[in-house]
């Protein structure tokens, strides 16, 4: 089997979504026989070394500047610090016969990674998390335009693409790569995450002093493509009744302007908590009593909320707010383990969360699908098991065997 490389900014022991996803499939694959290495950004932090073999992944963090701040100068300055560092590496680095897995984190990377890569003699992957440049497009960002065709002549030439759901195979399809290199693997919950035993999630609610309420939770990134103000009109319109409580847990570019308007609001049932670390993440989610996941509009074919996975896996009922025919809304409907609404419908969703209080016996059969849609679409062992597959056919020396869609090939229906 060929060394496989993946190329993130972050990785363990730090906790973004795309750092944990990273600790959770290189530690099984790891555990399976394969030599994993992950190139990532060194946080700084004193003691952490620049390379070193944790749970049998080999990790080597090269050292670049992070700006502070929630800036979009910060952010950029920080990617462009990275890119700079992590190429150098690529190239001196990657060897003949790796299989490089590229992410999202910085966006575009690949573009200029995947050609180092390749004439190293690796075969390369997408893992495509997020799409750029049409995601920073639908929020409103301008000339970026220019950057679609660098981006999807990379896809093209890809040994494969990877997505975490089917609407944006689709898209990568749509931009030029073939069906047969495009492989649907869903995302999964961190590893450990399942429903947590009454007396964890007590105590998590008494620290949180909101053990006589009902609590609908938005954990995780407050980024900008979260739909997060409608959640500030669904809390002002059940204000009144003092059963209810939102937490918003986590930090993000929306944080500030969500807290001004609870302020402006007057909002006494809206609260902003830290985000919970990786080892208190079972206890965290299985503290709520309802999740929200959210999505804007435009962006259903550019990324799929990881959040949900791990709301389903703590075995609570998930609310999601956004295009209600978008591939997240089909989940939560399809598998019958929550409901699903557009943004404006703030009354039904009212209505939904005061009937759901009323009934705990309709809440327990809906976290007994979400579990279960959590163990049988979103597990990792599913998705580990597809990346063996989809490595094992990139073992072979290219032209000796096509790549197989693992997990099926990709739906090929017209883009929404």
């Amino acid at each position: 089997m060929n060394r496989v490389v993946f190329l993130n900014r972050f990785c363990w022991p730090e906790e973004p979504a795309t750092a944990q996803l990273l600790t959770d499939l290189t530690e099984a694959l790891a555990a399976g026989g394969r030599r994993v290495r992950v190139l990532a950004s060194h946080p700084g932090t004193a003691g952490l070394p620049a390379r070193e073999t944790h749970q049998g992944v080999e990790l080597c963090r090269v050292r670049s500047p992070r700006a502070g701040g929630r800036g979009k100068v910060a952010k950029a300055f920080n990617w462009a610090a990275f890119a700079l560092a992590a190429l150098w590496r690529v190239a001196c680095d990657t060897r003949r016969g790796d299989i490089m897995v590229l992410l999202t984190d910085p966006p575009l990377l690949a573009v200029v990674a995947a050609p180092l890569a390749r004439a190293r003699g690796a075969r390369v992957v997408h893992w495509v998390q997020d799409i750029y440049p049409e995601l920073p497009m639908a929020l409103g960002a301008r000339g970026l335009g220019w950057l679609r065709a660098p981006r999807d002549r990379a896809w093209r030439r890809a040994d494969a693409c990877v997505t975490p759901g089917g609407d944006m195979a689709v898209f990568v399809c749509t931009r030029g790569a073939s069906a047969t290199k495009i492989h649907v693997i869903p995302n999964w919950a961190p590893s450990g995450v399942a429903p947590a035993d009454g007396a964890q999630t007590a105590a998590q609610r008494r620290a949180w002093g909101v053990e006589d309420k009902l609590v609908v939770a938005y954990s995780g990134n407050l980024g900008r493509v979260h739909d997060l103000e409608p959640v500030i009109g669904l809390a002002a319109a059940l204000q009144a009744d003092r059963d209810f409580v939102f937490l918003f847990i986590g930090d993000g570019a929306q944080r500030p302007r969500l807290e001004e308007l609870a302020r402006t609001l007057a909002l006494p049932n809206v609260r902003f908590l830290p985000a919970v670390p990786r080892a208190g993440l079972a206890a965290g989610l299985a503290a709520a009593d309802v999740h929200l996941v959210t999505l804007r509009a435009g962006c259903a074919q550019l990324v799929l909320p990881s959040k949900l996975a791990g709301a389903a896996a703590s075995g609570r009922p998930v609310l999601f707010i956004g295009p209600p025919d978008c591939e997240p809304a089909r989940m939560v409907t399809g598998a019958a383990l929550g409901a699903a609404f557009d943004r404006a419908a703030t009354a039904a969703m009212a209505d939904t969360l005061r009937a759901w209080r009323d009934a705990p016996g309709d809440r327990a059969t809906l976290g007994r699908a979400a579990r279960a849609f959590a163990t049988r679409e979103a597990g990792l062992a599913g998705a580990v098991a597809r990346w063996r597959e989809l490595l094992a056919t990139l073992d072979q020396p290219p032209g000796e065997g096509a790549c197989r869609p693992a997990g099926g090939p990709a739906p090929l229906a017209p883009p929404r």
